[in-house]
């Protein structure tokens, strides 16, 4: 009865609100071509009324182009254009092109901001907050209701399949870290970022999918009322998601949205008392519920103010103590004697479970084959079935067990240092006797010489033995922000013992495992060869150019020595080998999604030093060998040895051949001047191997499957993609887009290459990726 009181009531409000869509449409501004906006002028369009309004809004030191609350002081942003790109400088525009498209221009470069098939005659941005783009007969192409980003406002729907992407707080909207998904089974789910699609990782269900008719589809709306509900488009049975409708009147509109707390809220805004918000509803109610909300190896508490904070697990501290939620590390930054480990127990608490080895033991027993395994960190233990779960670093989505299962016990391996066995510090009482006073001045000029002894020593210890540059070690291991540090070469011997362990060898020198001084950090030093450093002769220059470039994707540069021709660099410890080790080993070899994740990394990397870098720099040698794998398998670009550093008005060089056979751009060989595209050409080819998991070239396959990029053509070309893969489990449209990308990439012409941010656009499906030409329909110089 209830149900069918609601569909009654959602007929009727449909039925009378249909002439007051029509009169809106009728009475909408249009945009037409040619209408331009910009920043710090005419920096937005508004709808009718003045409530919602289109344009340019602050984002950091710049500004990004979305949708946004106009009508009221504080503006709100309620969908963003572009969300990842970085923000644009003030002379920027946003522009409705001669040729029917919504594009943005600035000094980065031109980007479209509505995927369209055809040309738009005009826009409109209308009272509902919808944003559309209409065809010469009025009828809708695109709009803006169909690509939600973290907010469904009255009126729109979000269909079966779509997402809501959170943003990290409510002024940065670039990064994801939370997602709302409408499933297929019709039930709505949120979930940590960068998870898949099932129970593991979800952290809150709508639950309402049970009774819904399997192969139906799903859309989740927001009433004028603020009532959220579900509706299946086969026999259309209603939903309530919130728990029912709320005050409606011409002051009041309400908004859904996903907060980069990880919580669902549903707003409301009066307008008549100047914008004044309420949360009238949110899930889940405890804060502490969403994974992910804090950072690595630390897991969120509630307060007495009943807001949450991130606590890091015993033995371990905040990776940024300024942010407590970027994530914890191990303290081994203050060891004093002999270190030991002892066992934290965290009750009805868990985090995900990557364990690498499974054991049916006691606790006890658990508890001490972690003590007793250096690979261990910490171990799930279950005091029902007795499974023991040990694991490595880091520990991700710790939290308390949302089902208050108190037979999960989470186990954590902690340092104990020899100080902290002490009983602590001993209070002396005060002596009741008083000394002479010829006693005291006695003792206290003893006093002021032993100071002045102590000083002299410790003076000429630093003159002598160069304390300051071991200052200077020890800042390399917690400093992000500063140039490489210069070594002598003894200093680099220690750290090697004499350069014992060798972890690598390539074409411009052998690579040695490393523990910097003091903080006992591993490092790969890098011991280049006589020939190579010779000709090197911009080698400190060109070391500290790159050295000060800093991004996730590139390995840190942390110092280097120049004593004579023994040239070596010092490089962040990379705990998981090259790319080469994991696509070329079977056995090692990454799933699709972690290769995707790979392709992303190494396009994020060298877009850095292509477009964001103070000084623009040309790789000149990617390939998998020269990409590195961190503790987390992340992908980041090293070996800048033969790179190429570009003068700020410089765009082409004229140099000599850099690189590996197998990934140097056609242009390298043809005395033409050299681009960054020559980077894009290289990846190309990392791609195709990444996608197929195998060299460039392998004399060991048929004939037609030697070189990997025509053997890849020739299969795009007859769509058979699926032996590209073998027997790997794909999605094949995905296949096809990235296949795609890697063969514009690869095309022998420069200038028809893509460069990397078009690449990163076309990767996360923002552009439409034309079909490629064969990438060897140009003459190739041999």
């Amino acid at each position: 009865m209830q149900t069918f009181h609601i569909l009654f009531m959602h007929s009727i409000f449909f039925l009378l609100s249909a002439p007051f869509k029509a009169n809106a449409q009728q009475t909408r501004f249009n945009i037409g071509p040619g209408s331009s906006l910009a920043p710090t002028k005419n920096s937005s369009w508004p709808s009718r009324s003045g409530l919602y309004a289109f344009g340019f809004y602050r984002q950091r030191k710049g500004y990004a182009v979305g949708i946004f609350l106009a009508g009221i002081p504080e503006k709100t942003v309620v969908w963003t254009a572009n969300r990842d790109d970085p923000p644009v400088s003030s002379n920027a525009t946003l522009l409705l092109n001669s040729e029917g498209r919504l594009v943005l221009q600035s000094t980065e470069g031109s980007a479209s901001i509505a995927k369209i098939s055809r040309p738009a005659a005009s826009a409109s941005m209308l009272d509902s907050g919808n944003f559309v783009l209409y065809n010469t007969s009025g009828g809708i192409i695109w709009q803006s209701f169909d690509h939600p980003t973290d907010t469904i406002l009255q009126t729109q729907s979000l269909l079966t399949g779509k997402e809501l992407l959170s943003s990290v707080s409510g002024t940065e909207y670039s990064r994801v870290r939370f997602r709302l998904k409408m499933q297929y089974d019709g039930n709505l789910v949120q979930y940590p970022e960068n998870t898949a699609d099932t129970s593991t990782y979800a952290y809150w269900a709508s639950n309402t999918g049970t009774s819904f008719t399997n192969g139906s589809a799903y859309e989740v709306k927001l009433d004028v009322d603020g009532h959220l509900y579900m509706v299946s488009s086969i026999g259309l049975p209603v939903k309530n998601i919130t728990e029912g409708g709320y005050p409606t009147n011409e002051g009041t509109i309400y908004l859904v949205k996903i907060d980069g707390d990880g919580i669902l809220r549903l707003y409301s805004y009066n307008l008549r008392q100047n914008g004044s918000r309420l949360v009238v509803w949110e899930s889940p109610e405890d804060k502490c519920v969403p994974k992910g909300l804090c950072g690595l190896n630390s897991y969120c508490i509630i307060k007495q103010n009943q807001k949450f904070g991130c606590i890091c697990l015993e033995g371990f501290v905040y990776v940024d103590q300024e942010n407590q939620y970027s994530g914890c590390q191990r303290n081994s930054s203050n060891r004093h004697g002999a270190v030991n480990y002892t066992i934290q127990e965290l009750d009805n608490y868990y985090f995900e479970d990557v364990s690498y080895k499974f054991l049916q033991v006691s606790k006890e027993d658990c508890e001490q084959a972690c003590l007793e395994d250096s690979d261990c960190d910490a171990a799930l233990f279950s005091t029902t079935n007795g499974n023991c779960r040990m694991q490595k670093l880091p520990l991700r989505f710790a939290g308390k067990d949302p089902n208050g299962d108190s037979s999960n016990i989470v186990l954590v391996k902690v340092e104990v240092t020899s100080s902290s066995t002490d009983s602590g510090p001993v209070e002396h009482k005060e002596s009741k006797k008083h000394l002479p006073v010829d006693m005291i001045i006695i003792v206290c000029s003893l006093f002021v010489a032993f100071i002045f002894v102590i000083f002299a020593i410790f003076g000429f210890v630093i003159y002598r033995y160069h304390c300051w540059s071991y200052r200077r070690i020890l800042d390399d291991c917690f400093c992000e922000d500063i140039a490489p540090t210069s070594f002598s070469f003894a200093e680099i011997e220690k750290m090697t013992e004499g350069f014992k362990e060798e972890i690598g060898r390539g074409s411009s020198g052998t690579v040695y495992k490393g523990t910097m001084m003091n903080c006992q950090k591993l490092v790969a030093v890098k011991k280049l060869k006589k020939g190579f450093a010779e000709e090197e002769r911009e080698f400190l220059t060109e070391i500290k150019v790159i050295g000060r470039t800093h991004h996730r994707n590139l390995v840190r540069l942390l110092g280097y020595s120049s004593d004579g021709p023994k040239k070596v660099l010092l490089y962040e410890y990379m705990s998981n080998g090259s790319l080469a080790d994991l696509l070329f080993t079977p056995e090692k070899q990454p799933n699709w999604v972690e290769r995707i994740g790979i392709v992303h990394d190494i396009a994020r990397g060298i877009l850095y030093l292509h477009d964001e870098c103070e000084t623009q720099i040309i790789h000149c040698d990617i390939k998998p060998h020269n990409i590195l794998m961190d503790e987390k398998m992340h992908a980041k670009i090293s070996d800048f040895g033969l790179a190429k550093l570009m003068k700020p008005d410089q765009t082409k060089t004229y140099t000599a051949i850099r690189g590996t056979r197998g990934y140097v751009a056609p242009e390298w060989h043809r005395n033409i001047p050299v681009t960054v595209k020559a980077d894009v050409y290289s990846f190309g080819i990392v791609f195709l191997q990444i996608i197929c998991r195998r060299r460039s070239m392998d004399e060991n396959l048929p004939n037609d499957q030697v070189i990997l990029e025509d053997w890849a053509y020739k299969c795009f070309d007859a769509g058979e993609l699926i032996q590209l893969v073998g027997d790997e489990k794909v999605d094949l449209k995905q296949l096809e887009r990235m296949m795609k990308i890697a063969l514009w990439c690869i095309i022998d012409e420069p200038s028809l290459r893509p460069s990397m941010k078009k690449v990163l656009l076309m990767l996360e499906g923002t552009v439409d990726i034309p079909m490629p030409p064969n990438p060897v329909s140009y003459l190739r110089a041999i």
